[in-house]
């Protein structure tokens, strides 16, 4: 029998210390870099952007893959590289921990555009309260000491 899944993250991380050294003239480049990773291991990006100090990233697992190691990858190779190539000059890492959301085919344009508008979305709303928010969408029970990392 063939393997079948629909497997659709919306994952979230930011910055060490949510530092704002994700500069928007940059964060195309590092969007490539990021994209090649998620295509290298067979998975589908749908899409990715972020601000100044955290990023979002909507793709569809392979069903070969863990999200836990594709996303150990996706921060530890594009550290390097941000580092390598010296592209965000304040750039330190990436937080220790991360948010992963699955969500139905049926929320995906949602999300695409919802990623798509982050500029526009914090405006209005910091990192945190994002964050705390898609948790609580979830229905994902959290320390708030935490979310402070």
């Amino acid at each position: 029998m063939s393997t079948y899944t629909q497997i659709l993250y919306h994952i979230v991380f930011s910055t060490k210390g949510r530092a704002p050294v994700l500069v928007a003239t940059e964060r195309e480049a590092m969007f490539r870099y990021i994209w090649g990773i998620i295509r290298f291991r067979d998975c589908h990006l749908y899409r990715v952007n972020g601000t100044l100090d955290h990023i979002h990233i909507l793709i569809r697992l392979h069903p070969t893959q863990a999200l836990s190691n594709l996303i150990r990858e996706i921060k530890v190779s594009s550290s390097n590289w941000i580092k390598t190539n010296r592209i965000f000059t304040e750039f330190s890492g990436w937080q220790a921990g991360y948010g992963a959301f699955t969500h139905s085919e049926k929320d995906k344009e949602r999300l695409i555009l919802y990623i798509k508008n982050q500029e526009q979305h914090h405006k209005a709303l910091s990192f945190g309260e994002e964050l705390r928010n898609l948790l609580n969408e979830a229905g994902i029970q959290f320390d708030e000491k935490y979310l402070l990392k």
